[in-house]
């Protein structure tokens, strides 16, 4: 993969100033802008390989310009806010955000999410045909080489996250996942920010995937341990 392009969707200055720093400093190649129409029109212009992306932007809620990225492209994006209730972190993600980052944020960790999402990239682009099998489970049916997930026929609009969540899950059908097993398989590492984004992700998985969220029929939580597929008979 060459180097990554990064976006940087900031219209606070002196915070959009420390990440084209921190990107520079880092030697990746970036592009920056304050707006959410600015954003849009450069996704589509540049395609760049990430999206760092405020939601409080002057001329429109980011959660818009998420939903209209998604309309065309998977490309990552990640929220860099203020906003920092369970609430708005189910909203960015479920209109298709891929990580979530509250401010203030360190640098070091601003990194390393972007590390994890850059790895990943690279593992969706090296390795996407390994797998050539198609796992099905009740009327659910997932194609991993073509990156689909299938309900009742229907096709899941999952963002690649919950896709990935989705694919680990039912690789391991039966079986309790530790929080801190997916959490490392999904994001490369373990912390409480990652443990806490996990829980918003099944939130906006089991939307998708549960006709009746009080009755799963797939995911079955283990509280306080982790999540299984449960093998539908």
């Amino acid at each position: 993969m060459n180097k990554p392009v990064i976006l940087v969707v900031e219209d606070d200055a002196p915070v959009r100033n420390l990440m084209s720093t921190t990107l520079k400093t880092h030697d990746y190649k970036y592009l920056t802008v304050p707006t959410g129409r600015e954003a849009i029109m450069l996704a589509s212009s540049h395609n760049p390989d990430v999206v760092f992306l405020d939601l409080g932007l002057p001329d429109m809620d980011g959660v818009e310009v998420i939903r209209q990225i998604r309309s065309w492209s998977n490309m990552p994006i990640i929220v860099i806010s203020a906003r920092s209730e369970d609430e708005d972190k189910i909203t960015a993600l479920d209109a298709g955000a891929d990580d979530y980052l509250t401010k203030p944020f360190s640098v070091e960790e601003l990194l390393a999410r972007l590390r994890v999402t850059i790895r990943r990239l690279s593992t969706m682009n090296t390795d996407g045909s390994a797998d050539s099998s198609v796992y099905t489970n009740g009327n659910l049916r997932i194609d991993f080489p073509a990156g689909c997930a299938f309900l009742n026929e229907e096709e899941l609009k999952l963002t690649p996250i919950e896709f990935k969540l989705l694919c680990l899950l039912a690789k391991n059908t039966g079986k309790v996942l530790t929080h801190t097993y997916i959490t490392q398989n999904i994001w490369g590492r373990s912390w409480d920010n990652d443990i806490a984004s996990l829980r918003v992700f099944m939130v906006t998985l089991r939307k998708k995937l549960e006709p009746y969220p009080d009755s799963p029929e797939f995911i079955q939580t283990h509280a306080g341990i982790g999540y299984r597929m449960l093998k539908v008979e």
